[in-house]
């Protein structure tokens, strides 16, 4: 056996390795901050079209709000509640949340699932995302013969519905996605696809986040009062977008989840008839402060793959790296 010797590296060596180490670890386990996190999906075929730190866990703001309004929409369907009829009462708990109050609700208000949905989803409210939580929480709990804290409850369907799509590197610690002091919540840019896919298919859910504003209405002590609420996200009105949500506070950035429809694609088939192909856009950006040109240039960037690849005959190698599966466990 021939044993080779060879010298003790110096400084400089070891430190050039540690340096292509870090660099390695970096690209396979990537840090959420100073980083932007990326996803583009086809949503009907689930064909992934870009990715970029895709798996990196970070906090998602007010892009959990689509978890809170998927719970919400799926509870009214399971029990046939009238979204716009059902008024919800807003909880004295709203004052331990803080930030903005642009419907300047107070305990004891009273407004409708659906205008509570249309502040959450469109203008971002997290008082009206936590006073839906509120509601649904304790009819859940009702319904289960159970006791507990409604918001609690609420939230643990929340990541009960998570667990349902696949969301493995997700947890939901509140309805609105505020940081909260020992409340760790995190996502990926891959998992809020997965969500936001299942979403958008809920037609309810749809409507309201493709709206660019909407009147709500408040009955309060005082009387009943009405505000304009507008929707935070700028590519609302411009061709095919059909929604979803926007998110920022300081640990996440900004961040923006949207959904593009193309018309489906009609093509001649062998035995004469014609087939029909939906086609369905689905961009996620994590922390980018210039998230809505992101956005657009990875919408035109996913469209640039996806229609030579359907052209091709959508050929793939390895099912689970290059498609998105979400079933749908509603």
């Amino acid at each position: 056996m021939t044993i080779v010797t060879r010298p003790y590296p110096t400084m400089h060596a070891v430190f050039s390795h540690l340096l292509a180490l870090a660099a390695l670890i970096t690209a396979f386990f990537p840090t959420a901050r100073g980083q932007e996190s990326i996803m583009v999906v086809e949503a009907h075929s689930g064909k992934v079209l870009a990715a970029a730190n895709a798996s990196a866990k970070r906090p998602v703001a007010s892009l959990t709000k689509i978890a809170t309004g998927v719970v919400t929409v799926d509870w009214a369907v399971a029990t046939g509640a009238d979204l716009g009829k059902l008024r919800i009462t807003v909880p004295q708990t709203i004052t331990l949340v803080g930030g903005p109050n642009p419907m300047n609700l107070q305990p004891g208000d009273r407004l409708s699932m659906r205008d509570a949905l249309y502040s959450a989803l469109l203008g971002s409210d997290n008082l009206a995302a936590l006073t839906i939580a509120d509601h649904v929480g304790r009819e859940i709990l009702t319904r289960r013969g159970k006791n507990g804290e409604p918001v609690a409850e609420f939230v643990a369907e929340m990541n009960r519905l998570a667990k349902a799509l696949g969301m493995a590197q997700t947890r939901f610690a509140n309805p609105h996605g505020l940081e909260r002091q020992g409340a760790k919540a995190h996502s990926t840019a891959a998992d809020i696809a997965r969500l936001s896919i299942y979403a958008m298919r809920r037609n309810a859910l749809s409507f309201i986040v493709r709206q660019p504003d909407r009147q709500v209405t408040v009955y309060g002590a005082a009387g009943t009062r009405s505000y304009r609420v507008r929707n935070t996200n700028e590519l609302i009105g411009e061709p095919g977008v059909l929604g979803l949500k926007t998110g920022t506070t300081a640990a996440a950035g900004p961040c923006l989840a949207v959904c593009m429809d193309r018309d489906p694609l009609i093509r001649p088939k062998a035995d004469g008839s014609k087939g029909v192909t939906p086609r369905r856009l689905i961009v996620v950006v994590l922390n980018n402060p210039d998230r809505f040109n992101r956005a657009r240039g990875l919408i035109r960037q996913g469209w640039a793959v996806y229609d030579p690849w359907l052209a091709a005959g959508a050929p793939f190698q390895d099912r689970r790296r290059e498609f998105l599966a979400v079933p749908d466990p509603s």
